[in-house]
């Protein structure tokens, strides 16, 4: 009986090291399947942000796209009583060829409100470069006011003069 008494002791203390070392495995897989999980999704949320933020990122970013707007541009004004023409070749430059798709429609606006702001200009004003290139930035404010309101968006990021003749 002394065996069995003394075997049966042992048991106990056995099962529960067995137990002990049971579970500190199944502790340690838990922590490594946590960690390895943890490091899956991070990595996995991490590549797939940029691209979030690639489709959001700012415009600057694109290659610029240059749309010219055919025929150019002819204005007449008088200056001391004589008949003044002026002609301007237009381009557009933009970073999204949607956008300017999209802003095509609305080209008999933009070209009247553009041949509106060259016919009230002044020859002396003009015959400056800083004339030219204050005419050059209110053409390009008049041709974002008119994406803005009719796109929702700022499509052109300027408007270039390529080609300017005072006659």
């Amino acid at each position: 009986m002394a065996k069995s008494e003394a075997a049966a002791v042992k048991d106990p203390a056995t099962k529960g090291k067995l137990k002990l070392i049971i579970m500190i495995v199944v502790g340690l897989l838990l922590a490594i399947g946590v960690s390895v999980g943890a490091t899956w999704y991070f990595m996995h949320s991490a590549q797939s942000k940029p691209a979030v933020a690639a489709e959001a990122a700012p415009v600057g970013k694109q290659p610029a796209i240059f749309e010219p707007m055919a025929p150019a541009f002819v204005a007449n004004y008088t200056v001391n009583g004589r008949q003044r023409y002026m002609q301007v070749s237009i381009t557009l430059q933009g970073r999204n060829q949607a956008d300017l798709e999209a802003l095509r429609v609305h080209m008999p606006l933009i070209r009247n409100n553009l041949v509106m702001l060259f016919s009230g200009q002044s020859f002396d004003t003009l015959a400056t470069p800083v004339g030219q290139e204050m005419l050059r930035q209110k053409a390009t404010a008049s041709v974002q006011e008119v994406a803005q309101k009719e796109l929702g968006k700022v499509v052109i990021e300027q408007l270039l003069f390529t080609n300017f003749v005072l006659q």
